[in-house]
């Protein structure tokens, strides 16, 4: 089939590599426009290097991209993390359509950060779809799903690093292999059962130590590394990463009641979370300890 591959970032350039590397017939590159100041998308920088058609459009919305992607003849369009909205009438220039990656279970966790907040929710699956994508967002049929466990110290990191990402490629290559024998399904997703969420934010992930050390540790791990978790420590912004669950404590919420080389033990609503790497602001990330030392924090202390 003559493919085309639209997509940007690590995941895409995985995609493209994968695809290459069993010599499928890749006739033209899309990727996310340049932004100034930064270094080439990875995706952009490998079509470069194999001297592949590469386009980079704005907008997907403009009849002339439309009438540009018609030249390439394409087959299939392999849409491999796409963040700009891409309508039917691009979708269904290739002779069979376009096929798109979704980390989640679709119908549920529809939308940009469908990887955290399953962690932040406290679920135990999550998985990956290949689907039709149409106007809708993230509303197309489904071709094929796959599940990964959430294990308890999971974070977005290692989710989708470990999990997500590599099974995501292996299921893009699989999926066109549907598709060239004809027997890619298109199941359509129960709207009745959609969940949507849209971008896990900033003021999303604060850290309120009242909560439970259940849903502490969620939010903290669900954010992990991005956009990180945060509370106050000292009068200043304090980012959380790395954590793990603690036992019941003397104090009220978000107290420090500890301080050892394992981290710095904070009192919740009902036990502890034990913060072991932070980043306070201006900084790197460092250890609990270390921050500790450097900012004077003592045991007694209240974060948040």
């Amino acid at each position: 089939m003559r493919i085309i591959v639209h997509g940007q970032q690590a995941f895409g350039k995985s995609v493209l590599e994968a695809l290459l590397e069993r010599g499928e017939n890749i006739i033209g590159i899309y990727c996310a426009p340049d932004k100034a100041g930064r270094p080439d998308d990875p995706l952009k920088a490998l079509a470069v290097e194999r001297g592949l058609p590469l386009f980079q459009p704005a907008s997907y919305k403009k009849p002339e991209v439309w009438q540009q992607m018609r030249t390439l003849n394409a087959d299939l369009c392999v849409m491999a993390y796409v963040l700009l909205l891409v309508p039917e009438q691009a979708l269904n220039v290739p002779t069979y359509g376009s096929i798109q990656y979704h980390p989640s279970l679709l119908p549920a966790h529809r939308g940009p950060s469908s990887i955290n907040w399953p962690i932040i929710q406290g679920k135990t699956r999550t998985g990956l779809t290949i689907f039709w994508p149409d106007n809708g967002l993230d509303t197309g049929p489904v071709l094929l799903q796959k599940e990964v466990d959430i294990a308890p110290d999971d974070t977005l990191g290692s989710v989708y690093f470990n999990k997500l990402f590599p099974m995501g490629v292996a299921a893009m290559l699989e999926a066109v292999d549907w598709v060239r024998e004809g027997k890619a399904p298109r199941i359509a997703q129960n709207d009745a059962e959609a969940t949507y969420e849209s971008w896990c934010t900033h003021e999303d992930v604060k850290i309120d130590w009242g909560e439970s050390t259940s849903t502490v540790h969620n939010l903290i791990r669900g954010a992990n590394p991005q956009p990180g978790a945060w509370t106050i420590g000292n009068g200043a912004e304090l980012s959380l990463f790395d954590c793990r669950r603690g036992g019941a404590v003397d104090g009220a919420p978000g107290t420090v009641t500890a301080i050892g080389e394992d981290g710095i033990t904070v009192a919740t609503g009902d036990g502890s979370i034990i913060l072991e790497r932070v980043r306070p602001a201006g900084a790197g990330k460092m250890a609990a300890k270390e921050y500790a030392q450097r900012s004077g924090l003592a045991v007694g202390a209240a974060l948040g």
